[in-house]
């Protein structure tokens, strides 16, 4: 045997060394170094997943325990990185779309029945002869009442491709026959902008309950249309606005503020700073401008406020925001189930970051965080927000605080002095609800006749709608408290009539209707009436 020959096996071996070497080297630095332990726990998980199926006592769907593993292993990240199944998806996408194909109506289900409460003016279910209040006991010659019924079923049942059609079995007040309607679902378009109109002679009101693909020219129609009745100041109602697109609240911005101001940027671990900025282009960058929120504002909601507020661009008013300031990008998965994983941060102009604090997905605070401060009286005293964040200042050096949310420049509270143990349980236990929808469905034609909410909450104060109210809680157990109805008279007549307005008319006379004595309203009228729309100087 030859020298080479000898050597060979191991020149081999040391060729094989090196190789894997080079190839570790090249897959860290230039594949990833972070996908090796991905891969690396991605195994461990495998191998579990592969014992189990192999070894357990019981037949085990692997497939159902990685659906349920999946949203549990994403809580432990951020309370905002979500896992959203194939079958969830549709839905959680619906909401932030311009339109949807369905039936075209609002529901409840009660007592284990779906009710029409609301048909949609000139969609689909209207021109087949759908009426609120009717009840649907069968889809498609197939049982539709039970326990089994839920909204997610329902919703499931009536949504369709459009054209398709869908048959609802329908019971209808004073007939005894089931009546059978055939519906062609069509497109639903749904609204971001759910109310415009004049405050006054000056002050155009619009309100956006979500910042969807279509929020921004529906924005353009309500000032055009404010525009036609001469508005020259505006109010924006953010109140209760879970949030959307980001890019629908940037263009919102833009419209508003002048040349290369910043709007909002982003920054994560993995994400380079990225900045938004306005282009100058915007229509209204000189009107007088407030903007309204609450603690049920949130992401976007926050990002158009602080916008707003960082570059003294017009007054917030109300009470601080919710503090959800997570980037969450889409990862969709082959099986049409999707990932939002969190991968930056959003801060405002100043430099505050939106987010507030949390420890881990699972963070018991920050799940009650709004509970907590209602307990700390935040909602009722300006005094006890608890800022955890540092001091910043706007453009014009007006001190603003991080730590979570937006707090307003002008603080409004709610009025606790008409609130009593009887409201609260009237309220959270769903009687108010449950009774409204009852009384709507018993007197539909003589609430009807009332054209608008202004005759409407008249004709309701005469039918001394209250103590109607109180001896129908009274028969589903919420015993009677003379004193304690007294003291919250005004509280649960405002309740029970905005909600029979919204039942009867729409969500516009709804919002119409809560605005009258909405004391964040007045002090937004006093704002303009005073001139002092615009903060100026350092405070």
């Amino acid at each position: 045997m030859n020298k080479q020959n000898h050597f060979s096996p191991l020149w081999l071996a040391l060729s094989a060394v090196v190789g894997i070497f080079i190839g570790t080297f090249y897959a860290n630095h230039f594949g990833g170094n972070r996908l090796s332990i991905i891969n690396s726990g991605t195994n461990k998980l495998n191998n579990l997943l592969h014992i189990v199926d192999d070894q357990y006592v019981d037949t085990v769907d692997v497939a159902d325990l990685v659906e349920k593993a999946v949203p549990q292993l994403l809580s432990e990240l951020d309370p905002h990185s979500v896992y959203i199944s194939a079958k969830d998806k549709q839905m959680a996408e619906d909401d932030l779309r311009g339109s949807f194909s369905g039936v075209g109506i609002e529901f409840i289900i009660r007592k284990d029945t779906l009710r029409v409460q609301n048909v949609i003016k000139n969609g689909p279910s209207e021109r087949a002869g759908v009426l609120a209040g009717d009840k649907i006991v069968e889809v498609d010659d197939s049982a539709f009442v039970g326990k089994t019924l839920t909204n997610e079923e329902a919703m499931h049942r009536l949504k369709g491709p459009k054209d398709t059609k869908v048959k609802l079995g329908i019971v209808r007040r004073g007939e005894k026959e089931l009546r059978y309607i055939t519906v062609t679902r069509g497109e639903i378009p749904m609204k971001s902008v759910n109310a415009l109109y004049m405050l006054d002679d000056e002050t155009g009101y619009i309100r956006i309950k979500n910042f969807g693909e279509n929020t921004y020219p529906e924005l353009l129609i309500a000032l055009a249309q404010l525009a036609q009745e001469d508005f020259s100041n505006l109010v924006i109602d953010l109140r209760g606005n879970t949030g959307g697109y980001l890019g629908s609240a940037v263009q919102i911005a833009n419209e508003f503020l002048p040349k290369n101001q910043l709007i909002v940027y982003t920054e994560g671990r993995r994400s380079p700073r990225q900045e938004y900025r306005s282009d100058g282009r915007g229509s209204y960058q000189n009107i007088p401008l407030v903007v309204l929120i609450d603690e049920g504002s949130a992401s976007a909601s926050e990002i158009l406020a602080g916008a707003i507020q960082d570059n003294d661009r017009g007054t917030i008013i109300g009470r601080r925001s919710f503090g959800k300031g997570l980037v969450q990008q889409p990862i969709e998965f082959n099986d049409g189930s999707l990932m939002r994983l969190t991968i930056a941060r959003y801060y405002s102009p100043s430099g505050r970051c939106i987010q507030k604090p949390y420890t881990s997905g699972q963070d018991k605070n920050y799940e009650e965080d709004l509970m907590i401060r209602y307990q700390h009286g935040e909602f009722f005293s300006q005094d006890s927000i608890k800022h955890t964040g540092p001091e910043f200042k706007t453009t014009n050096g007006r001190v603003v605080y991080g730590g979570g949310g937006i707090t307003p420049d002008i603080f409004v509270g709610e009025d606790t002095t008409a609130y009593t143990s009887y409201y609260k349980e009237a309220s959270l236990s769903g009687l108010i609800l449950q009774f409204c929808y009852d009384y709507t469905d018993d007197h539909r034609a003589e609430l009807a006749a009332n054209g608008d909410f202004v005759a409407l909450e008249k004709y309701l104060k005469r039918q001394n709608i209250v103590e109607k109210f109180v001896s129908y809680a009274d028969r589903q157990g919420l015993k009677r408290r003379n004193l304690l109805i007294q003291r919250s008279y005004r509280l649960l007549e405002r309740a029970l009539i905005s909600r029979l307005i919204y039942n009867v008319l729409d969500e516009q006379a709804w919002i119409e209707f809560l605005n009258v004595d909405d004391p964040a309203i007045k002090e937004t009228l006093k704002l303009f009436k005073e001139g002092n729309a615009f903060p100026t100087g350092e405070e």
